[in-house]
């Protein structure tokens, strides 16, 4: 049991300390002072619950970011095929004229590539986006150099598409209408 320690403070009181007997540990750390460090079920189990409830609030916020990039994909599917569409039907109107500057056979490759065109907006306009991507990442695996080229050609063709685009609009930015020109 606990006896009573005597203490000096340092001004020279006398100060008893008497411990409780419910607080003494036996050697063996079993005794009633002995600490569980363990957490307890009803802990874990809220750690656990609000866990899964943020792994299942992350799976559908993935879910519904995957869904937008599907839309997106899709509308810039049915954008490029639509502008494909367009150019064939500029290539095969313009078949006519190299025929006549040119030459048929060169008229007959016009006409061909705009063929060409044409089959493939409709073979891009019959699949699904996923199948796209699972063909673009099969082209990749196959060819990376393949892949790595037509990726810096479109980057090409796209930088000179907005740089045009944004000079074009600078330099009709900078002239003035004959409506608004000082009379």
């Amino acid at each position: 049991m606990a006896d009573a320690k005597n203490s000096k403070t340092p001004g020279g009181e006398q100060v008893d300390f008497k411990a409780d007997p419910g607080l003494e540990a036996t050697a063996s750390g079993t005794g009633p002072a002995a600490i569980n460090f363990e957490a307890s079920e009803d802990v874990g189990g809220a750690r656990s619950g609000a866990t899964q409830q943020l792994r299942d609030e992350a799976s559908k916020l993935k879910d519904q970011a995957a869904e937008r990039a599907r839309a997106f994909a899709g509308e810039g599917k049915d954008r490029a095929t639509s502008a494909l569409d367009e150019v064939a039907r500029l290539m095969q109107s313009a078949a006519g004229d190299v025929d006549a500057k040119l030459g048929e056979e060169y008229g007959r490759y016009a006409r061909s590539a705009a063929d060409g065109i044409a089959g493939w907006a409709e073979s891009l306009r019959g699949k699904e986006v996923d199948d796209l991507i699972e063909d673009a990442s099969a082209l990749v695996r196959k060819s990376p150099a393949i892949a790595v080229g037509t990726a810096a050609a479109v980057g090409f063709v796209l930088a000179r598409l907005i740089k045009s685009g944004i000079d074009a609009a600078s330099e009709s930015s900078g002239r003035k209408s004959p409506e608004t020109s000082d009379a």
